[in-house]
């Protein structure tokens, strides 16, 4: 069975930086694309980021518009683990983030066949 255990949600100020990781546990573990997506209140989930291996490289990332140049995707495909950077943070990034892994890189939630039970950022103003 396989589990995606996600860490380093937690509290911060507008401007500041967190870091999410995200280890995935299990021998039938065989995904080439690992990914952030985040769900504010009453919001839809929605995509930040995914990144494709091919091998122990990683050859793909895709960022949502609303993230590109202040968080980086980066992961391990050998270890099974991925991070999510975060930089230069806003109010409206405040959302619950879950770790998702899959074989087809794509943006849509559905297309993943693994998810985290998430991990809280609070951005304040």
């Amino acid at each position: 069975q396989v589990q995606l255990v996600e860490s380093g949600g937690g509290v911060v100020q507008a401007g500041g930086s967190l870091r999410l990781s995200c280890a995935a546990s299990g021998r039938t573990f065989r995904s080439n694309v690992m990914g952030w997506f985040r769900q504010a209140p009453g919001k839809e989930r929605e995509f930040v980021a995914r990144a494709t291996w091919t091998g122990a490289m990683v050859y793909f990332r895709n960022y949502a518009d609303s993230v590109k140049g202040r968080f980086t995707i980066s992961g391990d495909n050998a270890k099974k683990t991925v991070a999510l950077q975060m930089n230069s943070l806003k109010p409206e990034d405040t959302a619950v983030y879950y770790c998702a892994a899959g074989t087809s890189s794509s943006s849509d939630a559905s297309q993943y066949d693994y998810w985290g039970q998430g991990t809280q950022v609070t951005v304040s103003s």
